[in-house]
């Protein structure tokens, strides 16, 4: 009985913690994206010289640190680093060309390209299996 009792609670802490994971995975995502808000807020208010865009700016850099923030209580602070100005370049680079008019050249998408790879490769690094294969059995 204790033994399926340990299993039982281990299941439950494991589950806690994979839910845990993911949401401040979706945090972190949340974060990214407020980044690209927040950069291109300031690339669109002209040195905060147009009100509109200077407020957003503001928001969006408040936004972008809470959710960044609540992110890094779980996930490794290089890890959740990388990830989010992984999103932040490669979204302002993207969006930067509708909004902004800045062009997206050959060269900057194959670097992109590269950036998105490592962010997708640091996700994976961050795994529970990958972590659970590099501690010793216990």
């Amino acid at each position: 009985m204790t033994k399926i009792t340990k299993d039982s609670e281990m299941t439950t802490s494991n589950d806690a913690t994979r839910q845990s994971n993911a949401r401040a995975w979706i945090m972190l995502l949340l974060a990214g994206a407020f980044e690209i808000g927040y950069a291109l807020s300031v690339g669109g208010s002209q040195a905060f010289t147009v009100p509109g865009w200077s407020i957003s700016a503001v928001v969006f850099f408040l936004l972008t640190l809470y959710a960044l923030s609540v992110a890094l209580k779980s996930i490794d602070v290089g890890i959740g680093y990388a990830v989010w100005v992984g999103i932040g370049s490669v979204g302002v680079a993207l969006l930067g060309g509708v909004l902004l008019d800045q062009p997206l050249t050959p060269v900057r998408a194959f670097w992109l390209a590269v950036i998105i790879v490592g962010v997708v490769w640091l996700k994976l690094a961050d795994s529970a299996a990958l972590r659970a294969r590099g501690q010793p059995a216990a």
